[in-house]
């Protein structure tokens, strides 16, 4: 003898919660902008002092010549290109993510900078760029007389 079971729509559709939660797992469980080409975009950390903004880009097994730096407006752009290893026929690779390819990654910068005084080191893989802020977006001090 089977079991039959009413069908009811409403349970057929996937409910606000569940789509929320699926998309939360999605948005979090896969490397953010993955491409197809094998890179994502860089990992950022963007703080600011009294005097400057700091961004520091991680950029594994890239050189400084690989890297262009922009400054236009408010908005600090990276861009750069690995080029793929020579690949070799006679190895059966198992597992390959080494990356590789073309990236581009634009952040908006938190106050306005100078960028004509700006600076970029590049260190075991970490790019450091330095934009002093802007006169006027300086903190500045008033005195305050009394009579």
């Amino acid at each position: 003898m089977s079991n039959l079971t009413r069908w009811e729509p409403a349970r057929e559709m996937m409910t606000l919660r569940e789509a929320m939660d699926h998309l939360f797992d999605e948005a979090f469980t896969r490397p953010l902008g993955a491409m197809t080409d094998g890179w994502s975009r860089p990992a950022i950390d963007m703080y600011q002092t009294d005097d400057e903004v700091v961004v520091k880009a991680s950029l594994p097994g890239m050189k400084a010549d690989e890297v262009q730096i922009n400054i236009t407006g408010d908005v600090l752009t990276l861009r750069g290109e690995t080029r793929q290893q020579e690949e070799k026929k006679e190895k059966a690779y198992h597992l390959r993510e080494q990356r590789w390819g073309s990236f581009e990654r634009s952040v908006a910068l938190p106050t306005a900078v100078s960028a004509d005084k700006a600076t970029a080191e590049f260190e075991n893989g970490i790019l450091t760029v330095t934009m002093p802020k802007a006169e006027e977006a300086r903190p500045k001090t008033i005195n305050i007389k009394s009579k």
